[in-house]
């Protein structure tokens, strides 16, 4: 009887053991995940320059260099979800693919081959920001669903009052332009036509291709 009650106690020890070393090892790679994750978040944070209210990027186009300058107070959705793209080198080498006289010059979702480009999640409309798509803004492209927009963006080359919201969400401005307006007008002057393979208006006949986006350093 005490040998049987001495084996039982000695099994129940190991498996207390065992339990409790497998629980320890699960435990430290759940904290080990979590440390990666946070650390990978944490430098994702860095790499967009949070505390800067103001950042600025530059697109070097093949028809010349725009500066734009994003508005973290009134987009910082927006401002971020662009930002990501950005240092992730996701709007590199991507064409303007739509550009429509008088009204907008569209980008960031395609490659030079017309190939979507993987986008993230989805964001929350910020057209209720008080930013208006006025001439030299740019805005987030969405579909008809308020909350579609994810990596495609346009600049407004007219004052498209028509794109604010009203009754109906419109499209959220993040930023404007502040050097290189003249490059954003040759590239609104481009002539488009019919692409036939794509079923597509206004796709410019010559590419105009977005070469590189850089977050530049604070001022």
């Amino acid at each position: 009887m005490n040998y049987f009650f001495n084996l039982t106690t000695i099994y129940s020890i190991v498996f207390l053991v065992i339990s409790t070393t497998s629980r320890s090892i699960l435990l430290c790679l759940f904290l080990l995940n979590t440390a990666l994750f946070s650390s990978a978040v944490f430098t994702k944070n860095l790499a967009i320059d949070p505390t800067n209210i103001y950042p600025k990027v530059k697109l070097e186009t093949t028809m010349g260099i725009i500066i734009i300058e994003l508005d973290r107070v009134r987009a910082p959705i927006s401002v971020d979800n662009f930002l990501t793209y950005v240092v992730t080198g996701e709007y590199n080498n991507t064409i303007f693919h739509r550009i429509v006289e008088d009204f907008i010059v569209q980008g960031g979702g395609y490659d030079v081959d017309f190939i979507p480009k993987k986008t993230n999640s989805d964001i929350i409309n910020e057209s209720g920001n008080g930013l208006k798509n006025e001439i030299g803004t740019i805005a987030m492209a969405k579909e008809s669903r308020p909350h579609s927009a994810n990596r495609q963006f346009f600049f407004n080359i007219n004052d498209n009052t028509n794109l604010d919201p009203g009754r109906r969400w419109g499209y959220a401005v993040f930023g404007i332009i502040v050097e290189g307006d003249e490059v954003l007008k040759d590239i609104a002057k481009v002539e488009t036509d019919y692409n036939e393979s794509l079923g597509w208006e206004n796709v410019p006949l010559k590419p105009v291709i977005l070469i590189k986006a850089t977050l530049l350093p604070a001022e």
